[in-house]
């Protein structure tokens, strides 16, 4: 007798994963290490520790280890949002007519509205237990920033966050949801830092990027006393963290006895994708399973499908350590569409070797055709997406018509990295056909390419 799927996969807080799960542990081809800017050599942990909280630090110089213990305060702030849903996407199933089984893994739950909570708390607990007094950060279309504000008001920190100019003009109720949370939102590049009035010099009217809104977090950071930067995405420790996503999906495959043929995650600097595929790839790399990765990311900023695989600069400013990863070059201005949180011009070092070493694949995708399967999704399974999730939407759906046209029966999950109601306007483009797809000319990227190191 067939197993029925419920349309919940649940764990129970017993099962709840209780470490985080260190892919780079399981790679024969390890990343590059970051290099120090100016040595061009290894960065070392005391490279490191002006910028970034001591755990953070340590937990991304490790690439040993393969289970990293949670520890027991970020375990109970966890507990308010997490387990986060596993669905059953029965309703999508149903109106594509496909043999598929589609999962979405929910994180969109929690007031922040995604899964940058569980980076967020893990960063502000560790920078409590360092003694620092405040936290400085960046963010595209706001989840991070909103994330970050809420995990630092439980935490008792101080926050300043630098948002993207376009994000911040197109979504003043995340402005209003940081301030809620007792945080300082900097719309960027700005006035207040060196870096920031240097790119307005140059570019009086740009529309910034997360390169100069790291900058400029990282220039607050190192300036302010008892304050430390904090990343939403891009470094590994952040990796580290959202691997508690691909676990509970994991746990519960395993005891519901499912087993995936494909699993889909949106990619701008990388979090979510890695934290999804952690446990199901380790197993690839071990010859456990045959399961395809598919990376999308937005058409207008391709970085995997249209970088160099080359060391960069994390930052617009170039006062990052450099990263072996795919990249624009950190010179790289992307349209200014709403694919907010997707507009990075670079990708995670880890998640970059895997798909040089071709392990995983990767697929642009426009911003029309992603809000026509955000829409679709949102009146089949009555949960309004982020901008960012729907192009992992997009490909989810273009897999499951692909199973329906060969009849094979693949198992297919995605991220559902968040919900989409602060993102109105960018869903009234939509609906009043106003919003465009701009995808750069060689000659454009050509200039981001212009911008990389010579090393």
């Amino acid at each position: 007798m067939t197993q029925h799927i419920p349309t919940r996969l649940y764990l129970s807080e017993e099962e709840q994963p209780k470490s985080w799960f260190n892919l780079r542990a399981f790679m024969k081809n390890k990343p590059a290490p970051l290099l120090h800017p100016g040595t061009l050599q290894p960065a070392t942990a005391a490279d490191l520790a002006p910028v970034f909280c001591t755990e953070c630090v340590k937990q991304e110089l490790d690439d040993s280890t393969p289970l990293i213990p949670i520890p027991d305060g970020i375990l109970e702030f966890y507990r308010a949002y997490r387990p986060a849903p596993l669905i059953r996407a029965y309703f999508l199933e149903r109106a594509l007519g496909t043999p598929a089984e589609i999962y979405y893994k929910h994180e969109g739950t929690n007031t922040s509205g995604s899964h940058k909570l569980n980076s967020a708390a893990a960063q502000a607990f560790y920078a409590k237990a360092d003694g620092l007094t405040s936290l400085s950060t960046e963010t595209g279309a706001g989840q991070w920033g909103s994330a970050m504000a809420m995990a630092c008001a439980f935490f008792g920190l101080d926050l300043t966050v630098y948002m993207v100019r376009v994000s911040a003009e197109q979504k003043p109720y995340r402005k209003a949801l940081i301030e809620t949370y007792g945080a300082q939102l900097i719309s960027s590049p700005s006035n207040t830092t060196d870096s920031g009035r240097k790119i307005l010099a140059d570019n009086p009217n740009t529309s910034g990027s997360l390169g100069c809104a790291i900058s400029e977090a990282i220039e607050k950071a190192v300036k302010t006393p008892k304050c430390r930067y904090v990343l939403g995405s891009v470094l590994n420790h952040v990796l580290l963290h959202q691997s508690i996503i691909g676990q509970e999906c994991k746990a519960a495959f395993d005891k519901y006895g499912i087993k995936p043929d494909v699993i889909i995650g949106s990619a701008g600097g990388g979090s979510n994708l890695g934290g999804l595929i952690a446990p199901f790839m380790s197993e690839k790399l071990q010859g456990k399973n045959d399961i395809q990765f598919i990376a999308v990311e937005p058409a207008s900023c391709p970085s995997f499908t249209r970088g160099k695989f080359a060391y960069d600069f994390g930052d617009t400013a170039q006062t990052t350590p450099l990263i072996k990863m795919y990249s624009l070059g950190s010179g790289f201005i992307p349209s200014a569409n709403h694919a907010g949180g997707l507009r990075y011009h670079g990708m995670n070092s880890t998640l970059s070797q895997l798909y040089h070493d071709k392990f995983i694949e990767a697929r642009a995708v426009t911003q029309t055709a992603v809000f026509d399967s955000a829409v679709k999704f949102a009146k089949i399974e009555g949960i309004l997406p982020a901008p960012e999730s729907s192009h992992a939407i997009k490909v989810a759906i273009d897999e499951a018509l692909e199973c329906k046209r060969t009849g094979e029966k693949k198992v297919i999950l995605f991220g559902l990295t968040g919900t989409g109601y602060f993102d109105m306007s960018a869903y009234s483009a939509y609906n009043n056909n106003t919003m465009s797809d701009h995808i750069p000319t060689d000659e454009e990227l050509e200039m981001g390419f212009a911008t990389l190191p010579k090393c």
